[in-house]
């Protein structure tokens, strides 16, 4: 299979992101409950086209990575922080979430960003291991951060240098 085309986000993908969000939620990667209608946006205040890179295999939007700053802090604008990362089923496996990580931390060093973070939860073992993979270390664990059907789950804090 060919390699995903990863591009900028455009106001245009809010229909197909936001179905694509709906379609993927999961307790495996989400801390908010399960959307209901009437869905609300998925481009906000903070979180707007240029926050996000899209991937496309022949023409369909099957994936996204959420991009922002840590902080709102000055002191703090030399690090980005990765806020979302989504791939559709049927492309998973196949190199899309890799490859939009990979235009993720180009696009923050081309930003002038000095280290990207995010946070992952504990119990996401493929994410955990993609991003490790991709030079990610854990800086930190805030256990039972979260519960979640049930069940307590760790916030994992990770990052790494650019």
């Amino acid at each position: 299979m060919p390699a995903p085309y990863i591009r900028n986000a455009a106001l245009d993908d809010e229909d197909a992101l936001g179905r694509l969000d709906r379609a993927t939620w999961s307790y495996l990667h989400e801390v908010t409950p399960p959307p209901q209608q009437p869905y609300e946006p998925f481009f906000r205040e903070r979180s707007v086209p240029r926050d996000h890179l899209v991937a496309e295999f022949d023409d369909r939007l099957v994936g996204y990575i959420r991009l922002g700053f840590a902080t709102e802090l000055a002191s703090n604008r030399h690090v980005r922080q990765i806020r979302g990362l989504a791939v559709a089923e049927e492309a998973r496996g196949k190199g899309v979430g890799r490859a939009l990580l990979r235009a993720a931390v180009e696009e923050v060093r081309r930003q002038g960003a000095r280290r990207i973070s995010l946070r992952v939860l504990g119990h996401n073992t493929a994410a955990r291991k993609l991003y490790e993979s991709e030079g990610f270390v854990v800086e930190g664990v805030q256990p039972e951060e979260f519960y979640l059907d049930g069940v307590y789950v760790d916030d994992v804090l990770m990052g790494r240098p650019l």
